[in-house]
């Protein structure tokens, strides 16, 4: 069988949920016998992208704000059009230097808009490569709704001209790309889902807690950090709390919370048995991220999501709402996060019944894999001989 190659670029701006998707993505390429070059452009994260992939990493960038309004080096300088020419030129040599069959981009035209000064010119260097790779989009399930005109219909445009596989990472019959993307029918490339990408089932729980608290990759969710040091100081009854602050969290932040640390209260600024404790909590609380949603359905415990709302996010309330339609969480709007109405919403969850059973795909990193191959060789042979489609190795 060949060995395809597969170039991957992946940009974490904010969190690390981007980074951790695309990575459980690589990883099943690896096991799958694709030979995996990942390029990543943000904050190092300990631990990502794994083992068996190659990995290049461009002089990392992150956002300005919650917003999103601008790219920041890690000294919080913004980037100017040198910083940019020189990203730029790096992720070009290092697509040429892979040589790849499969290009696949993270987000890209659906978000990562900043990028463009990298991303438009890797694409014309694909379109005029000769043999020209599968481009191939990778796109969460749920998508953040745009509101400046014009957006969704240059999206469409850049798909239609350039992409040949729009893959989807979500189970259709939790969410399909048109309830968050309302030109989903314009796109004439393919379309296909994956199933959620979540993490392989965990070891048992080495610890228990009552109320297993975390915040994603920390660089959000500042007050749910501290509703829930005031709601475990105040709390009147034994119960252990754990608090996850994510390694985004500036080192003097984590180190003053880690202060506030009361008896019952454990603070860890990261834990790599965090899907392990999710099967041993008697109830999660956290964001609506995509990934830290799919170890909590993989655990099956109970949870209270607090999307992330700040800077006109949507994607994070969409899913929470629609999780708790299904009976498989509780929601509490972070516009109505206090302590004491966050030591309340605890209490309701843990009274309230236990979560449904779902049936939700969660193997969508194993069907990534799979789909790349059957996509590949689907549209090598019908790119036919001389086509400059087709390596010939």
């Amino acid at each position: 069988m060949k060995r395809l190659r597969a170039f991957f670029y992946v940009q974490h701006l904010l969190g690390i949920g981007h980074l951790a998707r695309a990575s459980r993505i690589a990883a099943a390429l690896v096991d799958d016998g694709f030979d995996v070059t990942v390029v990543t452009g943000g904050a190092p994260i300990a631990g990502f992208p794994g083992p068996g992939a190659k990995s290049v990493t461009l002089p990392p960038v992150t956002s300005g704000d919650e917003g999103f309004s601008g790219l920041v080096d890690l000294q919080g300088k913004p980037i100017d059009d040198d910083f940019k020419k020189s990203r730029s030129e790096m992720l070009l040599q290092a697509f040429r230097d892979c040589r790849p069959d499969i290009v696949i981009v993270e987000a890209f035209p659906f978000g990562r808009r900043q990028m463009r000064f990298e991303l438009l010119p890797l694409i014309e260097a694909i379109d005029a490569t000769s043999p020209r790779p599968l481009l191939v989009t990778s796109v969460r399930d749920i998508l953040q709704e745009r509101v400046k005109p014009g957006r969704n219909e240059e999206t469409i445009d850049l798909i239609n001209r350039h992409f040949d596989l729009v893959m989807v990472h979500g189970d259709p019959s939790f969410a399909t790309i048109d309830k968050t993307f309302p030109l989903a029918a314009a796109i004439r490339a393919e379309v296909t889902y994956t199933g959620l990408v979540a993490a392989p089932p965990p070891a048992p729980a080495s610890e228990r807690f009552d109320v297993l608290v975390s915040v994603g990759g920390g660089a959000a969710g500042k007050s749910l950090v501290s509703s829930t040091i005031t709601a475990a100081r105040n709390a009147n009854n034994a119960w252990k709390w754990c608090l996850i602050t994510g390694p985004n969290l500036p080192k003097d932040e984590f180190d003053a919370i880690a202060c506030d640390a009361t008896p019952g209260l454990s603070i860890f600024r990261f834990r790599e048995d965090f899907a392990s404790l999710l099967t041993g909590a008697r109830l999660s609380v956290s964001q609506a991220g995509y990934n830290t949603v799919c170890d909590v359905l993989r655990a099956g415990c109970r949870s209270l999501l607090v999307p992330f709302a700040a800077g006109g996010e949507t994607e994070q309330t969409f899913r929470a709402l629609m999780l708790e339609e299904l009976g498989l969480a509780t929601v509490l709007m972070e516009k109505n996060l206090t302590p004491e109405g966050l030591a309340q919403a605890i209490e309701q969850a843990l009274a309230g019944p236990p979560p449904s059973v779902h049936r939700l795909d969660l193997e969508g990193a194993r069907r990534s894999a799979q789909i790349l191959r059957e996509r590949y060789r689907t549209w090598s042979l019908k790119a036919g001989p001389g086509s400059g489609k087709v390596h010939d190795r």
